[in-house]
């Protein structure tokens, strides 16, 4: 069998509960955990909240919400283009 990347695993992911389930496997409990609050991270970024706000709703800490603030400044931010897709 040709090497699949995992990238392209990604795109295939057309229903929610396909990629819940995929999601649950490929990662542990915790690490699936923590992409989970990154996301929300990401969204109350783009509401424009307070970092210590975002940490106190969140439960992560004020440092994983400035790096996600990071990312998000990059002009290639894969959160921003996936947000916005969405979005639309």
């Amino acid at each position: 069998m040709k090497e699949i990347p995992l990238e392209k695993a990604f795109v295939a992911l057309d229903k929610e509960s396909i990629a819940k389930d995929f999601l649950e496997d490929l990662f542990s409990p915790k690490e699936y955990e923590s992409l989970r609050e990154r996301w929300r991270v990401v969204q109350f970024l783009k509401e424009g909240l307070p970092y210590r706000d975002i940490s106190e709703k969140t439960g992560v800490s004020t440092a994983t919400v400035t790096r996600v603030a990071r990312c998000l400044s990059r002009e290639k931010s894969g959160y921003s283009k996936v947000l916005k897709k969405l979005m639309t």
